[in-house]
């Protein structure tokens, strides 16, 4: 992939968005990580306390000749619940909130146009508290969480919360999912 750029999300437990981001076309990497806290090299245990400061996150490496920004949001949007503020389902604290860390100007504007879009529409019936903040350093969360829906399918987290996101992307976002060959 000649073109690419990294958008870097926070919408809940990273194994959410990573399941789904994994199946996007366009989509060279999703990384579950760490972002938006002040000390370097967090642990997860550090992460769930909510006293760290970092954000759940997964680190979205794309095409954009192949798959937009825009798009990349559009699924965001979609997969989570961007009116819950710092908690997710059952997942609560900060470390779970909702958060659109931007590497360009660019994402910054396509962020912001998105939320005034979908807040002007009253699409969720509530304000949407996505925050919008400039990427810091990611911490690359522990490996046992990379491709962890992928690995552990019948984990009761898995079953009951990730698989009926990944469900919704593939139904409501047929024609971006990766071909199976």
């Amino acid at each position: 992939m000649a073109n690419r750029e990294i958008i870097t999300l926070g919408g809940g437990c990273f194994w959410c968005l990573e399941a789904v981001y994994r199946e996007t076309d366009g989509v060279e990497s999703a990384v579950s990580g760490y972002m938006g806290g002040p000390s370097p090299n967090p642990t997860y245990k550090q992460v769930c306390s909510g006293t760290s400061g970092h954000v759940e996150v997964v680190q979205v490496t794309f095409d954009p000749d192949a798959i937009t920004c825009r798009d990349i949001l559009e699924i965001f949007f979609v997969i989570h619940d961007p009116t819950s503020l710092n908690s997710q389902g059952n997942d609560h604290g900060p470390q779970y909130r909702s958060v659109i860390f931007y590497h360009s100007p660019e994402q910054k504007a396509e962020a912001e146009s998105i939320i005034g879009e979908l807040s002007a529409a009253n699409a969720y019936g509530r304000p949407i508290v996505t925050a919008i903040e400039p990427a810091s350093a990611f911490y690359r969360a522990e490996e046992y969480h990379q491709d962890y829906f992928a690995n552990n399918p019948y984990q009761p987290y898995c079953s009951y919360v990730v698989a009926p996101k990944v469900q919704k992307f593939r139904a409501k976002f047929a024609s971006l999912r990766k071909s199976a060959g």
